[in-house]
């Protein structure tokens, strides 16, 4: 928990980037145990055909260590002048896997081969970009605690073309997004709907526009429910139409569940009632401690409500500062 908080806060430091060019001062690179491996061998190459006086000695040294330098600029030219911009990120609910997207662009009539994208949590991504192209990284990340998410520095690594150098950099993206509650598993059904002031037992939007079938609870007026599939031995049915049953309005109300409940089951359950009523259509609102939300339907109307509840009592922003 401690270490999501401190990724979700974000410290004091320069603000998150739109777009990061990696030019010579961000490009980092240092020889691997490979590379070190060889430049201890062409050192004892070094001594021996001295000490011996081999020309072919000296040739072979010069010729592996030139093909060492070559690797070398090769690793740092295959991440100089990338563009790395952010991608399209979807909220994600919490047990699942948030997906970050980096775009990778290439200016230059060079291809990029095996450039790896990694951010601190998430499973790291390799991408080849070819000349005047772009490619798209897809990082994901697990994810188990609701609210505004950031990823973290991305770091950019590249060991080709000869593996004996490492290459790296590090871009700070404006990257974020919001995690939802995870939805209840085995959710009670949805409360009871109120009737509006006034309201005939008629739609207001019209009881011929069908919107789908629920389970039947006690009190549905008897023209509403499916008999043909009742008739067939299945199980009983309530017909819905678009704009609710008889004009009714449907509150998922935080202050009506059961107090044996905390925080975040209370959340859990009022997430799986949200995705329960968008798919049957309904017109319902939700009220929260310290936030009212008009009922209506539709998927705006669905996202605003996973967002109240993601942002619920969290001191964060959705950009992930607190």
């Amino acid at each position: 928990m401690a270490a999501s908080t401190s990724r979700r806060g974000r410290r004091a430091g320069p603000p998150p980037e739109a777009s990061a060019r990696l030019d010579r001062k961000r490009i980092y690179i240092v020889p691997t145990r490979a590379g070190f491996a060889l430049a201890v061998t062409l050192l004892l190459m070094l001594a021996g055909s001295i000490n011996y006086n081999l020309g072919l000695g000296y040739v072979l040294t010069f010729l592996l260590g030139g093909l060492g330098v070559v690797g070398m600029l090769h690793t740092w030219r295959n991440l100089a002048g990338l563009v790395l911009t952010p991608g399209r990120t979807n909220p994600a609910f919490a047990g699942e896997h948030v997906v970050w997207r980096v775009v990778a662009d290439n200016a230059s009539g060079l291809p990029r081969h095996r450039i790896t994208l990694a951010f601190e949590r998430a499973l790291p991504a390799v991408i080849d970009v070819a000349p005047t192209g772009s490619a798209i990284a897809e990082l994901a990340e697990p994810v188990s605690v609701r609210g505004p998410l950031r990823p973290g520095r991305l770091r950019i690594e590249s060991r080709w073309p000869l593996g004996l150098f490492r290459a790296w950099a590090y871009a700070d993206l404006d990257l974020s997004t919001l995690v939802y509650p995870h939805p209840e598993t085995g959710a009670p059904p949805l409360p009871p709907a109120n009737p509006q002031p006034g309201a005939s037992g008629r739609s207001l939007r019209g009881e011929d526009d069908f919107a789908g079938l629920r389970s039947y609870r006690p009190g549905d007026a008897p023209g509403r429910i499916a008999w043909k599939s009742a008739a067939r031995g299945e199980t009983l049915l309530t017909k819905q139409f678009e704009g609710g049953d008889g004009g009714a309005l449907l509150w998922l109300d935080r202050s009506t569940l059961p107090r044996e409940l905390d925080e975040e089951r209370a959340l859990s359950r009022l997430t799986a009632w949200v995705l329960a009523a968008d798919t049957s259509r309904l017109r319902y609102g939700l009220r929260l401690r310290t936030q009212e939300i008009a009922p209506e339907s539709g998927a705006v109307h669905r996202t605003h409500c996973l967002e109240a509840l993601a942002l619920h009592g969290r001191r964060e922003g959705p950009d992930g500062r607190r």
